[in-house]
């Protein structure tokens, strides 16, 4: 345990964490930034005198229950608090399940986003949330079932999955998705989900069951995507992923090059939208 580190990490975080963000008044007479000894104290259940030994650095060695209690009350992001417990010399706890929860913050970017599609993946590679033009480009999210909304499953159930091997991105975007869903099974041991999800595809598939087998293990990153829209017609796409690290989630958006037919056909899809004009 690193008693000087902790002292000096935990007094950091507290100075971060306002009395309004846990919804404690202000008041007038606050001489520091962020919350008092006390106010940490209550916020995790535990005494005033033990927490202020372990600002101090004489505490005891704390219980992954008191840990856990001192992460929610500082609002630790998941980097912070696997820190905190590599702090107390204990491995950081896993997580139960890849997080349903968007943060608004990601959602109102979805919404500003109204020229580009883009959407949402936990680490199980479900998609949570995806705006308009995502919409308009892949499918009606909202009509499937969530259990349905699952990009693995799509590709490995899907018909682009028999071009494997006679097609370079077909082939890439397979063995990068099985390697990154390895990577999140490994982050979330306990999860029935993902596991579940394996056991399927695995049963349905013989090409996922080989490449399950294969042991690789990675994180799927951006890279070039071709579609073809049943009004719009094919689109060369380049998708883009950012990482939500407190949530394990990522933000996939698709981007075409402007001056290109894709960059036209994108531009007609952001006007016909979800309509079907393919009978027309």
């Amino acid at each position: 345990m690193d008693r000087q580190g902790m002292a000096l990490f935990l007094r950091s975080r507290r100075a971060r964490v306002q009395p309004a963000d846990v919804g404690l008044p202000a008041g007038a007479r606050r001489r520091t930034p962020g919350l008092r000894r006390e106010e940490i104290a209550r916020l995790a259940g535990m005494s005033v005198d033990y927490y202020i030994r372990l600002e101090q650095g004489r505490g005891p060695h704390p219980s992954r229950q008191v840990l856990g209690a001192l992460a929610r009350a500082l609002r630790l992001t998941g980097g912070e608090r696997d820190h905190l417990y590599h702090l107390a010399g204990q491995p950081p706890e896993s997580p139960g399940a890849p997080s349903q929860d968007v943060p608004p913050g990601i959602l109102h970017l979805l919404e500003r986003l109204d020229d580009t599609p883009a959407y949402v993946l936990n680490a199980r590679h479900d998609i949570l949330a995806w705006n308009a033009l995502a919409a308009a480009l892949m499918t009606d999210f909202a009509a499937m079932e969530p259990r349905e909304r699952n990009v693995v499953r799509w590709l490995f159930t899907g018909r682009s999955i028999e071009r494997f091997g006679a097609d370079e991105y077909v082939t890439q975007l397979a063995r990068e998705s099985v390697a990154d869903l390895r990577a999140a099974s490994g982050r979330y041991p306990g999860d029935p989900g993902i596991a579940e999800l394996v056991a399927e595809l695995s049963a349905r598939s013989p090409l996922f069951a080989r490449l399950w087998d294969e042991g690789e293990v990675g994180i799927r990153r951006g890279g070039r995507k071709r579609m073809t829209h049943p009004v719009v017609g094919e689109l060369e796409l380049h998708s883009d992923v950012l990482y939500v690290p407190e949530r394990d989630q990522r933000v996939v958006l698709y981007t075409v090059t402007p001056g290109t037919p894709s960059h036209e056909a994108m531009k007609l899809l952001r006007v016909i939208g979800t309509q079907d004009l393919s009978s027309r």
